[in-house]
């Protein structure tokens, strides 16, 4: 019999939460709402598919070079300095295949064996599989739900040991929806610096902020440039979620290590797609206007909705494309409610739970994976649920 690696066997389980039990209740012909799966509901503007094509068209179909595009790589470059406020050459920038793949060479390339890895709770747990295959071990700092989830350092050094190596943050948060303000992230640099560690920052959500928030990435603070490895994608601002493309920015001297990691697994991103995120980072600023436009309407709307259903209190979140409501007025565990909901209504929402104890109480409801018109209909639908309880 083949056995397999430690690092599979030694690894927690994948779960894909709500999706894998509504994929199984699909089989039955239900009309099923998703509102699990962080997709976003628009096209890719037109403008980016056209250059791809072109790309496509003109041989752009061939080996390229492995950091990404020296075009791409230099407009990249640009917007990071420009618009992240993080001053970096295009030697700086590794394109990847997505976030995810982006999170992962930075994983494989700075963890070893025994390493720790603190996670803000509520998590992404996508990240925890990635530092366990690299060997590290994860360890959870819950924040408190009570304090809005605020990025507390006091509630984070009790977790730092001297086998800590590194902080993965999220900002814009999923799942909370915060956007991390200014001195929180001072908070949380001051204890990295202190302490020595790595900052690997997932700022997928950047451009989807609301109410006069502001983004800011860590790396552009004082003495985190060095430390930090700053991700971000197409998938969300750009609607390309299918494309699987990213990049990430790192000190130059990490590249090496990085590349050692890419190159091996995938060799180099697509080429002709390359084109396509030239194009979605140099196009006109109203495409991805219009695009935050319509989220933020579909967040005020459900948010509304949300806040009418009894045993559910909801605030607005900050950012990202998920509403974070509060469902312990209802008396039931969130997974509880989560089943309960796609066995009686058909829409797929995320327990709370599914993203750490610290979420327990809460549902994770996405607002930018569906139109206006099916958001409605799964407002009806858990407006009828919540009623019944």
């Amino acid at each position: 019999m083949i056995r397999l690696a430690k690092r599979i066997t030694q690894t927690s389980p994948k779960s894909f939460g709500m999706f894998e039990k509504a994929s199984r209740m699909a089989a039955t012909g239900a009309d099923l709402i998703h509102l699990e799966v962080g997709m976003p509901s628009a096209d890719t503007p037109d403008h980016i598919k056209q250059a791809t094509i072109a790309a496509l068209l003109r041989g752009d179909v061939h080996y390229s070079d492995m950091q990404g595009q020296p075009a791409l790589r230099a407009a990249l470059a640009e917007k990071l300095t420009t618009r992240n406020n993080i001053a970096v050459t295009p030697d700086d920038v590794l394109v990847t295949n997505g976030l995810t793949h982006a999170s992962y060479a930075a994983f494989m390339a700075l963890l070893d064996p025994g390493d720790e890895v603190i996670l803000l709770e509520p998590f992404y747990p996508q990240h925890a599989g990635k530092i366990e295959l690299a060997g590290a071990k994860v360890v959870l700092a819950p924040l408190d739900a009570a304090a809005n989830f605020a990025l507390d350092p006091a509630r984070i050094a009790p977790h730092i040991t001297k086998r800590t190596r590194m902080i993965v943050l999220i900002n814009p948060v999923n799942p909370t929806g915060r956007v991390y303000t200014e001195a929180e992230l001072s908070g949380l640099a001051a204890l990295a610096i202190k302490h020595d560690l790595v900052v690997v920052s997932d700022e997928v959500y950047e451009e989807i902020t609301f109410d006069r928030n502001r983004h800011i990435s860590i790396a552009s603070l004082p003495g985190m440039k060095a430390r930090t490895i700053t991700m971000f994608a197409f998938t969300k601002s750009y609607a390309m979620d299918g494309w699987r493309l990213g990049y990430l920015a790192a000190d130059a001297a990490l590249m090496p290590g990085l590349l050692k990691i890419t190159a091996n697994d995938v060799t180099h991103v697509n080429s002709f797609i390359q084109a396509g995120a030239l194009a979605a980072i140099t196009g006109p600023a109203s495409v991805l206007e219009g695009l935050v436009r319509d989220d933020l309407r579909k967040r005020d709307f459900m948010v509304q909705r949300l806040n009418q259903m009894p045993g559910v209190r909801c605030p607005y979140p900050e950012g990202t494309i998920y509403a974070f409501p509060d469902i312990r007025g209802t008396g039931l565990p969130s997974q509880t409610l989560a089943d309960m909901i796609l066995e009686q209504e058909a829409v797929v929402v995320e327990a709370g739970s599914f993203y750490g104890a610290t979420g327990e109480g809460h549902l994770r409801i996405c607002f930018g994976s569906q139109s206006d018109e099916r958001i409605a209909e799964a407002m009806d639908r858990l407006s009828r649920f919540f009623g019944r309880l």
